[in-house]
């Protein structure tokens, strides 16, 4: 059973969401504060979290961080709710650990789009629809089961987004993927208004994929005013500009 969590300190905003998502056949339970949305974390069995930034006391980012440090509540996907659209309130979200961010005011067809989008990204999804073994293209190799990108003889853990969208690239075959495919295939959206949130996601993507491979090498190449490939044999960053 998908069990949802919505943490707002807007009652109207709870009971929109709410009902919405129950009629939709999901569980969604409410907390109009961050320290009774924590406490609910502790004792129910939480699928997803769809939380505000601007509460009073605890602010979302930081009950977000808080949530991500948890070893219990660590891996549960988080859908920011704000008033805040700036690319740089998008990324201090994302450094926060939330999965999405959907800014106010929202239409509730596209939350519950987002919805179903991040809980098939967390495998959530019929099982027939799930990617079961290993995808390997020259240096990198992705495994599944613990969201792990692999780099020669180094890994590093992905979030389910950064995954979904590295296996797009990879299946891609070193040619160009638009940001409007990346938003279907991963997202599961049907326009190219979103291209804010393939930023940050490709931002936080390439720094991982950077690290491990210790800056040698250039994975991910952004083709202005189109996409992004991958390069599955890396580029010496030596030899780019």
């Amino acid at each position: 059973m998908v069990k949802i969590l919505a943490i707002d300190d807007d009652e109207a905003i709870l009971e929109l969401i709410k009902v919405n998502l129950e009629l939709s056949g999901y569980t969604c339970i409410t907390a109009s504060d961050p320290y009774r949305g924590y406490a609910i974390l502790k004792q129910e069995d939480i699928t997803l979290i769809i939380l505000d930034v601007m509460m009073p006391e605890v602010d979302g980012y930081s009950l977000a961080m808080k949530i991500r440090q948890n070893k219990e509540t660590k891996d549960i996907p988080i859908i920011m709710l704000t008033a805040l659209g700036a690319l740089d309130d998008k990324l201090k979200g994302f450094n926060s650990g939330v999965d999405d961010y959907l800014t106010k005011p929202f239409e509730i067809e596209e939350l519950k789009a987002r919805v179903l989008a991040l809980l098939n990204r967390v495998k959530k999804a019929p099982e027939s629809t799930r990617v079961k073994e290993l995808l390997t293209a020259g240096d990198i190799t992705l495994i599944p089961e613990s969201y792990t990108v692999r780099i020669l003889d180094k890994e590093t853990k992905l979030t389910p987004i950064e995954f979904e969208i590295l296996s797009v690239l990879m299946q891609h075959n070193s040619t160009m993927v638009s940001s409007k495919t990346l938003l279907k295939e991963v997202w599961g959206y049907n326009d190219n208004e979103d291209v804010d949130t393939i930023r940050v996601h490709i931002r936080h993507l390439r720094a991982k994929v950077d690290k491990i491979s210790e800056y040698k090498n250039k994975y991910i190449e952004t083709i202005y005013g189109g996409g992004y490939r991958l390069m599955p044999n890396g580029v010496n960053v030596n030899n780019t500009k």
